[in-house]
């Protein structure tokens, strides 16, 4: 019988044989349960914790990172109850670009198995699910009545993107998947969730060709899943702990045959006054600037919370061969007087009034380039179910600012030659931006975007899924979520993932039937 049931009250040693199992409540795994919901097929979608949050739930996310490279406390930017991450994300949505899944010569390990093209389809109910208003993204300005929505730019390799929001719930926050669609899974008739369950294992067939059944754990009681078909939607952090610590008959884990569970972990760095943008007439339209969040953003007439922000062509990035980047104007800054200075000297030289002159800080989210060698493995230390914890290697290599810098300059041409600003790079050396991304006192500057561990590739040599998203080697296995991504873009994950999973949701209809 569909319904949300809490595993706890279920009997020790419960067996139960649904046609497809979901591990993981979070937007991928509600979101593959929404969209199969309408099938002929039986849905198990579990969830490891409640519907609140719990510290000692919390507590199996605790691991260690380490690299020269200091990361977030890995418990700190995910959370285990019903709706995931989503309980706390900042609702930022905007579209991969077509070239962030082509292979390019300057990126190692780039290109994805199909294009943007694959997606397309799935974009608009993505967004749907996200509440983020209609699919605007690049044609916003067309919806500003004002006329000065964008800063004027001279032609070139830069221009103005857009982020749409997250609708805002009761107290301010971006949909909580969980909570918003609570309603809708207990009256899908073959969809059944458990809360407070657990699965610490996946046990394989003899010969490893398939999942014969799920290890689950409700506090002290134990489950038992045989599915026809599963999905791990766990986020990618969880998803490689299961697969790597499932290694009963495969020693090296599930899916890791080759060596590439839990590489190429992925996160957009976030580092902070990359430069300083002077705008000669002082006036920076609302849209680029919204202090944190949707609610600062500017709001649409028709309800969308957007936000501006600098981004590279796909024409630029590919002449240039650059990575991508989404630079943001985060507050005002003082106007130093060398700055002053370099003002008076360029605006004289250009004929422009500079009388109301104002300076902002940027800052930026970077595509981060894949690395084999930036990798969660298992420690050896467990948590309370018995899970080994993780260990997560971090790296950032100065490739990526580098290229990055090659953007700014662009940007700061194209600002003098519209006459309406300059800009100054305020990141040089590597010391200099990793001290933006690490500042006394405060969190590491990430985007808290765990991707890449199940990486997607046609060749098992080269990722852990393929093109559908089936575990290389194991017939009814697949896995959903940013895990799969074989590279990141500089957009969020959230809207991107889910596009994804509903594309897998349409193949699974196939492979179940």
């Amino acid at each position: 019988m569909a319904a949300i049931l809490d595993a706890r009250t279920l009997p020790d040693g419960e067996t139960v044989t649904p046609d497809l199992a979901i591990i993981g409540g979070g937007p991928a795994g509600i979101a593959l349960a929404l969209a199969l919901q309408s099938t002929a097929f039986t849905i198990l979608l579990l969830e490891a914790g409640g519907n609140e949050f719990d510290a000692k739930v919390q507590d199996a996310y605790k691991g260690a990172a380490d690299g020269e490279t200091p990361y977030l406390t890995l418990d700190e930017s995910r959370l285990r109850y019903f709706g995931g991450s989503s309980n706390h994300w900042g609702g930022w949505n905007r579209p991969l670009d077509a070239v962030d899944f082509e292979q390019r010569d300057w990126i190692a390990h780039s290109g994805w198995p199909f294009g943007i093209e694959a997606l397309q389809p799935y974009f608009a109910k993505a967004q749907a699910l996200c509440e983020a208003g209609p699919w605007l993204y690049d044609q916003t300005p067309r919806r500003i009545p004002t006329g000065d929505a964008t800063l004027k730019l001279g032609d070139g390799g830069v221009y103005t993107s857009w982020f749409q929001f997250s609708k805002t719930q009761d107290g301010g926050l971006p949909t909580p998947f969980g909570k918003r669609y609570e309603a809708e899974l207990k009256a899908a008739p073959r969809v059944t969730t458990w809360l407070h369950a657990a699965v610490t294992g996946l046990r394989q067939a003899p010969d490893a060709r398939s999942i014969a059944r799920l290890e689950v754990q409700a506090e002290g009681k134990r489950l038992t899943v045989k599915p026809r078909f599963t999905v791990l939607a766990g986020g990618a952090l969880e998803n490689a702990r299961l697969l790597l610590a499932s290694n009963d008959v495969m020693k090296p884990g599930i899916g890791n045959q080759n060596d590439l569970v839990g590489r190429f972990f992925a996160d957009h760095p976030i580092p902070r006054d990359v430069a300083t943008l002077v705008l000669f007439n002082g006036q920076l339209p609302k849209g680029y600037f919204s202090g944190q969040g949707v609610n600062n953003a500017l709001i649409l007439p028709d309800g969308t919370p957007v936000r501006a922000v600098f981004s590279p062509t796909m024409a630029f990035i590919r002449k240039e061969k650059v990575i991508g980047s989404l630079t943001t104007v985060e507050y005002p800054v003082p106007m130093t007087a060398p700055m002053g200075e370099a003002v008076a000297a360029t605006t004289q030289m250009l004929g422009v009034d500079a009388s109301m002159a104002r300076a902002y800080s940027l800052g930026c989210g970077l595509e981060p380039i894949p690395d084999p060698e930036r990798r969660v493995t298992l420690g050896g230390e467990r948590d309370g179910l018995g899970m080994p914890r993780l260990k997560l290697h971090v790296t950032v290599p100065d490739t990526d600012f580098r290229l990055y810098r090659t953007t700014l300059r662009e940007l700061g041409r194209q600002l003098l030659a519209s006459k309406a600003g300059l800009l100054r790079l305020n990141r040089a050396s590597r010391p200099d931006w990793l001290a933006g991304m690490y500042q006394p006192k405060a969190l590491p500057w990430w985007g808290s975007h765990h991707m890449g561990t199940t990486r997607m590739h046609a060749d098992a040599k080269q990722g852990v899924v393929d093109a559908n998203s089936k575990v290389h080697g194991v017939a009814n296995l697949f896995v959903a979520g940013s895990s799969v991504l074989p590279t990141y873009g500089s957009s969020n994950p959230t809207l991107n993932l889910l596009a994804l999973t509903l594309r897998l949701g349409d193949h699974l209809k196939t492979v179940l039937a």
